[in-house]
């Protein structure tokens, strides 16, 4: 049974004495709006999931365009900033000023690629609708469901004209699946600050179901830092192989000593302990021995919380050689590292350099004219920094936000980190807005999977949740 909508006032307020009948009509008038057009909202999200975005190249504004069809007639402010070819960043927002309160809602356009569409049981641009309960596609849940979600708010809080105080902007953003600088960084430089737009409270709305675990508030997020390492060796005939240098071999031996990096780079505490972060999930469950229980028969969820609290690194991709009686003079790896809050891509690639030094190679940029005959060069394939808000617990904003969560979707949550970078670290580190928190439908195992599907009930919960924050918070 969906939990979005209940038609009696006491059910939801039986202590009516001490709550407002204002606040009660207005919440009331919310529930009814997204149970008459909930058949509208699902066909709006279908549409941008059929959209084509898929980045790269990006083709943002196709999806810009949907939204701004669908806002039509509305009179909401709906500013376009496109760039490059066929892409574009938007914000939407219901009113014109920006002196008072402002909460800020971000969800990016673009999507990846889908990979082999013959591995999808349904195309991934098909918005395929199953029993009327899951929506199949590519971005269903990454994230095109909060995309929709967070625009749809926006617009029922103008339909309904209720009494605010404050602004809710939506920024609509390209580029976060290539790490946000054309998307997020740039609206955040070029847009609200230049437009003096000061938020007091930002939800970005990637994915937090963490299932089978309830829905989650993510307060932090660990930094993603991809690189390139490359060695160059020296080609001969296999057949005198002395007179090369094999930089499959040189690979091999930096990937033999790459349980060594860690004396390389500084040493950080975690933002929180193993002990600290079990703490926060098992405040879901309803007893801490229950927790206890599962925790120490899931494997899973042993694995995730520990990530959480260290540096991590994964060589994930080789590739070396021409052909089988050439010595091979170049070979390539990729490694995948995530990062604590306080660790810096910087600081990791300055580390993996007096690695490679140490073993006995020489680092040089391809771009440096020095005559070697072997040597390593590195790139910066792809990089998000690491970010928390430490003190959210001072927050009687997160408190109310929480308390919504729970009634919506009738579950306790919890507060906790996520083990990937997303755009929220933009606003967190920048010192524009700490109060940054990462909450949206979709489940987190569905993020960039073949057959990506969002549940429909999750998506009318995350349209009630996002209008009733927005509204509690700017009334």
């Amino acid at each position: 049974m969906t939990k979005y909508y209940k038609s009696s006032i006491h059910s939801f307020y039986p202590d009516i004495q001490k709550t407002s009948i204002t606040k009660i009509m207005s919440e009331d008038l919310i529930r009814k709006e997204i149970e008459t057009n909930k058949n509208e909202y699902i066909e709006f999200l279908r549409r941008l999931i059929q959209t084509e975005s898929y980045n790269p190249p990006g083709n943002e504004k196709n999806v810009a365009i949907v939204i701004e069809d669908y806002l039509k007639n509305q009179n909401i402010n709906f500013e376009v900033f496109p760039f490059e070819e066929n892409r574009a960043n938007v914000l939407i927002y219901l009113k014109s000023k920006f002196n008072d309160k402002n909460l800020l809602y971000n969800a990016h356009m673009d999507v990846v690629p889908p990979g082999n569409e013959e591995d999808w049981k349904y195309p991934p641009l098909s918005a395929y609708l199953k029993r009327k309960k899951l929506i199949f596609g590519r971005g269903s849940s990454d994230m095109k469901a909060a995309l929709a979600a967070m625009v749809i708010s926006l617009k029922i809080l103008k339909k309904l004209n209720l009494k605010l105080s404050g602004n809710l902007i939506v920024n609509a953003v390209a580029d976060e699946e290539t790490g946000g600088k054309l998307g997020t960084k740039w609206c955040l430089e070029n847009v609200l600050k230049t437009k003096n737009i000061k938020s007091n409270f930002i939800i970005v709305g990637e994915p937090s179901g963490l299932a089978p675990l309830p829905k989650a508030i993510i307060i932090g997020e660990k930094g993603h830092l991809l690189l390139k390492i490359i060695t160059h060796g020296k080609s001969a005939h296999s057949m005198v192989p002395d007179m090369g240098i094999n930089a499959i071999y040189m690979m091999s031996k930096i990937i033999e000593n790459l349980s060594s990096l860690d004396n390389f780079i500084p040493n950080i505490e975690p933002p929180f302990s193993l002990i600290e972060l079990k703490n926060l999930v098992s405040s879901a469950f309803p007893s801490n021995e229950i927790f206890e229980k599962i925790f120490d028969e899931q494997p899973l969820l042993q694995n995730f919380l520990a990530s959480l609290t260290k540096f991590t690194k994964s060589l994930n991709v080789i590739n070396g050689g021409i052909k089988g009686n050439i010595i091979p003079d170049h070979c390539e790896a990729i490694m995948d590292f995530r990062l604590l809050p306080g660790q810096s891509s910087k600081i990791i690639l300055e580390g993996l350099k007096k690695l490679i030094t140490h073993i006995g190679f020489k680092v040089k940029e391809l771009s440096e004219d020095i005559d070697i005959d072997s040597f390593v060069s590195i790139e910066v394939y792809e990089e998000g920094a690491a970010s928390v808000w430490k003190d959210y617990e001072n927050s009687d904003e997160i408190k109310e936000f929480k308390k919504i969560v729970e009634d919506i979707y009738g579950k306790k949550s919890f507060f906790a980190l996520a083990p990937g970078s997303t755009d929220s670290h933009y606003y967190r580190n920048s010192g524009y807005c700490l109060k940054t928190i990462h909450f949206g439908p979709g489940k987190a195992a569905d993020m960039h999977a073949i057959n990506e599907s969002i549940e429909i009930e999750d998506f009318l919960n995350s349209i009630l949740v996002y209008t009733l924050f927005a509204y509690q918070f700017l009334k």
